[in-house]
C-alpha cells in the first residue's frame, strides 16, 4: 500500500490538454506528409493505381522533360532564397540594431509600419505590386520621372533577366518585419551589465554591436537563416500571385512550388498527375530536411561551441 502511494500519478491533465493540437497537428500535417510519400510511390495506369516504387524520382531526374524544369525550379528556388539571405536579413538586423536604440523617438511606431506588410495576403502584395511596376498603368514610372530617374525603368516583371529578382526584392520588403522583430527581441535579452562593463572599456556604438552584441546574437540569427530557408523552398503563393502557375516570363520566376502546383493539379493544356506532383513534393521536403540537418548539426553546433 506504502509503495502504491509513492507511486508518481499519471498526469491525465497534461494528455487532455495536448490530445487537441496533436490530433489537429496529425490531421494537416502529418497525415497528408506521409500520403504525399505514399503518393510518390505510385502511378496510374488505365485509371488503376499501381506501385512503382521509386520510379517516379527516376522520371523526374532522369527523363529531360521533367528534369529540366525540376533544376530550373530549383535553381530559381535557389537565387530566391539567396537573395532573402543577402538583402532581408542584413536590413532585418540593421533595422533592429537601430531601433534598439534608447534614445530612438518614436520606436514603436517604426516597429509596426516596417511589421505591417508581413500580415498582409500575399494574394494583396503580389495584385499591389503588379500594378505598381505596370508599364501603362503604374505608378513606378511616374515617380522615377518626378525624381529624373525614368531611364531607369523597365518592366520588370516582363523581363526574364529581372522578375524573378523583383519579385523576391517585393517578398523582402512584405518579410523584413520578421527578421527585424526577432533580433530586435534578441537585444533587448543582452544583460545590461554586459552592456555597462563594455561602455566603461570603451566599447560603445557600432563597437559594442560588432563586438559584444553581434556575437552574443548569432544563435537568433541562425534561427532566422533557417526559418528563412524553410520559408523561401515552401514559396509559392507571391509567384503565383504576380505571375501566374507558368511563372512567366518563359518560365523565369518558376519555383518548386509552382512547378509542383502545375503538376500535381494541371494547368491549361497540361493533365494533372498527383503522383508526379507528390514526387516533386516529396523532393522538396527531401531539400528542405537536408538544409535543416546540416544547420543543426553542422552550424548550430559551432554556433553553441563558441557562444560558450
Amino acid at each position: 500500500m506504502a509503495d502504491d502511494l509513492n507511486k508518481p500519478k499519471f498526469r491525465w491533465h497534461i494528455v487532455v490538454f495536448l490530445a487537441p493540437a496533436v490530433l489537429v497537428y496529425s490531421a494537416v500535417m502529418i497525415y497528408p506528409l506521409f500520403n504525399t510519400l505514399r503518393l510518390s510511390l505510385f502511378t496510374e495506369v488505365d485509371q488503376e493505381r499501381v506501385y512503382v516504387g521509386l520510379q517516379n524520382f527516376k522520371t523526374l531526374f532522369g527523363q529531360t522533360v521533367w528534369s529540366d524544369q525540376f533544376w530550373n525550379a530549383l535553381a530559381n528556388n535557389f537565387w530566391f532564397f539567396v537573395i532573402h539571405m543577402l538583402v532581408q536579413n542584413p536590413i532585418g538586423i540593421a533595422l533592429a540594431a537601430i531601433l534598439s536604440h534608447p534614445k530612438l523617438r518614436f520606436a514603436a511606431f517604426y516597429r509596426s509600419a516596417i511589421f505591417i506588410p508581413t500580415i498582409l495576403s500575399f494574394v494583396i502584395v503580389g495584385f499591389a505590386w503588379k500594378l505598381i511596376l505596370s508599364p501603362i498603368w503604374g505608378i513606378a514610372p511616374g515617380m522615377l520621372d518626378a525624381v529624373g530617374l525614368k531611364s531607369l525603368y523597365a518592366p520588370w516583371l516582363g523581363k526574364e533577366a529581372y522578375a524573378l529578382t523583383t519579385l523576391s526584392l517585393v517578398s523582402v520588403w512584405q518579410f523584413v518585419g520578421i527578421p527585424m522583430m526577432l533580433i530586435y527581441a534578441a537585444l533587448l535579452s543582452i544583460p545590461d551589465e554586459i552592456l555597462e562593463a563594455a561602455e566603461v572599456e570603451g566599447i560603445t556604438g557600432l563597437s559594442a554591436f560588432w563586438k559584444i552584441k553581434l556575437p552574443l546574437i548569432l544563435p537568433s540569427i541562425g534561427i532566422i537563416s533557417i526559418l528563412t530557408f524553410v520559408a523561401n523552398f515552401n514559396a509559392f503563393d507571391l509567384i503565383y500571385a504576380a505571375q501566374g502557375a507558368l511563372a512567366g516570363p518563359d518560365f523565369s520566376t518558376d519555383i518548386l512550388g509552382t512547378f509542383m502546383y502545375r503538376t500535381f493539379f494541371g494547368f491549361q493544356l497540361q493533365l494533372g498527375d498527383p503522383h508526379m506532383g507528390s514526387t516533386i513534393a516529396s523532393a522538396m521536403f527531401a531539400i528542405i530536411l537536408i538544409g535543416v540537418c546540416l544547420y543543426l548539426f553542422g552550424i548550430q553546433s559551432r554556433m553553441r561551441r563558441y557562444q560558450f
